[in-house]
């Protein structure tokens, strides 16, 4: 495939990438303001025309009425208080539908005009199945909170964050391969200290998935008011708390404290092998394009850390929890970014 011809696949792939950015923005912001279970029905079609005349409002209002959140917890809520949280949600579900007509429109046109390539034709289909399947499990989720306990399922919950990152992984990975192009071949010359950076950078992209999945789980559990202090949890390391569940291994899933310590205890590991991974860049000869990478991830990640630590000590303010969550996508795309260069350019 021709460079010219290659720039319109990798600008629409990045432009869906940027769209999958800003609904997890939206989508944080739907769950921190508790909007996420204000639209009771899941239509993919009809359920884009938002309500417009004042009967409309009604029947959604009186839609919501019926739910366990509404009669347990919002039971006082008027008809003008509700509309802020229904225009989160289906901004959110809107964004959502928007990103699978962005990226289902241009792939068929692509394909259509015979300007992908044949290995790359599966790779993008996949990913169009993953966007429909995330649409269902964010129903799936929302579901969860429509019983008796108006709580979101922290699993339900996780599931649909971590399916968000993947699907950004892999739309912007392949957007870098579209884009890139090997430019050389790597020496002998330092090739084994190259290879453990090479190594490094993988399992930090992982551990800052697995992260983002911790992260989950306290936001599920609203595990960012159970501790308000740093570096300490009110004095302790580990929260005395930690294992007041039984059986034990239910603690990291379901108990707030020792959900709050796991994202924490990740948060320190990166605090150890980040800077460390940026000092074994500068004592290795790479191309111009790592060393930028590796300098923007140690600019990010302390970005990042620093909103984790406001965020934490301020009681989770929305502003700052969303930004957080934001930073979390920035923080893996520049490591998606430093892992594609490494094993592209090699001096």
């Amino acid at each position: 495939m021709e460079r010219n011809s290659r720039l319109p696949i990798a600008a629409w792939l990045f432009l869906c990438c940027f769209l999958v950015f800003a609904t997890l923005v939206v989508g944080g912001v739907t769950r921190l303001t508790h909007s996420g279970l204000s639209i009771v029905e899941w239509q993919p079609l009809v359920g884009t025309v938002p309500p417009i005349t004042q009967a409309d409002w009604q029947d959604v209002f009186g839609k919501y009425q019926q739910t366990p959140e509404y009669q347990k917890v919002n039971h006082k809520m008027s008809l003008e208080e509700f509309k802020p949280i229904f225009w989160w949600e289906y901004a959110h579900r809107v964004l959502g539908r928007g990103i699978g007509m962005v990226f289902l429109l241009p792939f068929l046109y692509f394909l259509a005009r015979r300007r992908i390539d044949p290995e790359l034709a599966p790779k993008l289909a996949g990913i169009f199945v993953l966007g429909a399947l995330q649409g269902a499990m964010g129903w799936y989720m929302v579901k969860s909170g429509l019983v008796d306990d108006p709580r979101v399922s922290q699993y339900r919950l996780t599931a649909h964050l971590g399916l968000a990152f993947v699907i950004f992984a892999a739309m912007f990975w392949v957007a870098l391969g579209v884009l890139g192009e090997r430019e050389s071949s790597q020496s002998q010359r330092g090739h084994e200290r190259l290879r453990s950076l090479r190594r490094l950078a993988a399992w930090l992209a992982l551990l800052v998935f697995v992260m983002v999945l911790s992260g989950g789980f306290v936001a599920g559990l609203h595990a960012g008011l159970a501790y308000n202090s740093f570096p300490l949890m009110h004095g302790d390391f580990v929260p005395p708390d930690m294992f007041a569940l039984a059986p034990w291994f239910s603690n990291f899933f379901d108990n707030p404290s020792a959900a709050q310590f796991d994202h924490r205890l990740m948060a320190w590991l990166l605090i150890l092998l980040v800077p460390y991974f940026w000092w074994q860049s500068r004592r290795t000869a790479l191309s111009n394009e790592v060393r930028w990478a590796s300098h923007l991830l140690l600019l990010v990640f302390a970005l990042q850390i620093a909103l984790g630590i406001a965020t934490l000590l301020l009681a989770v303010p929305v502003v700052l929890a969303a930004l957080h969550q934001a930073g979390a996508m920035v923080l893996f795309a520049t490591l998606l970014w430093l892992n594609h260069e490494l094993r592209l350019r090699s001096s």
